[in-house]
């Protein structure tokens, strides 16, 4: 929580001055009892490090998944976009199942036999009791369709690490038990942009996992408070 509350009324005064994206509300006190580490990261990206290559992409639309933090990191970008924000449930983070809420290493007891199976990429296991990365392309697929038959020529997607990946994978045809195969750690707001081809009704990777912007604010970095990858 560094630089929540600077950063919380910094966003209360551009909203009070009309400067809003859409949806977004002043924030109230409540938001410090219920921060969980992820408010932090969008709120960031809107105050400091957000490139400004990007502030200038002529972003159409802003779609996000509805967990709170990539809502509100949506919401902290679109200010200076100012456009429509669509929030899609099947844009969630890859549901780790039993997992969830867990610490790294109680996970790396408890699932030790799972885990291994996993580094093997032999198979898309799902997560016990959670999903697998082809169940995550199966209900992400159809809004990255609606996204290409929008009319929009760039669109900004405020998703999940699991969700990029196994995305990403699916794009470049690599097989889904291979997803893991991209970037062990994702930073949270790094760029990952895929271009749509409709003729040969294609994606193509652009850049994956771009987090130079984020290089000025080592302690925003993954390494400095990310011990395992799940």
């Amino acid at each position: 929580m560094k630089y929540l509350n600077e950063i919380r009324r910094e966003l209360d005064t551009l909203a009070s001055q009309g400067e809003k994206g859409i949806g977004y509300q002043p924030s109230s006190d409540s938001y410090a009892d219920s921060y969980n580490g992820s408010y932090f990261d969008g709120i960031h990206l809107k105050k400091n490090s957000l490139p400004a290559s990007y502030i200038h992409e002529n972003i159409q639309v802003v779609y996000s998944s509805n967990l709170l933090r990539a809502v509100e990191t949506a919401q902290a970008a679109n200010l200076y976009w100012n456009v429509e924000h669509i929030i899609r449930p099947e844009l969630r983070e890859i549901s780790f199942g039993h997992m969830e809420g867990m610490e790294d290493r109680d996970i790396a007891v408890k699932y030790r036999d799972f885990k291994a199976q996993q580094a093997l990429m032999e198979e898309d296991l799902p997560y016990p009791g959670g999903e697998c990365a082809g169940d995550v392309v199966r209900r992400a697929e159809p809004v990255f369709r609606e996204m290409t038959e929008s009319g929009y020529e760039r669109i900004a997607v405020v998703t999940h690490g699991g969700v990029i990946r196994s995305v990403t994978a699916h794009c470049l045809g690599i097989p889904m038990n291979k997803w893991r195969i991209l970037g062990k750690n994702l930073e949270n707001c790094s760029i990952t942009e895929l271009n749509w081809d409709g003729v040969s009704g294609r994606f193509t990777l652009e850049r994956f996992n771009d987090y130079a912007h984020l290089e000025p604010y080592p302690d925003l970095l993954r390494k400095g408070w990310v011990s395992a990858e799940n």
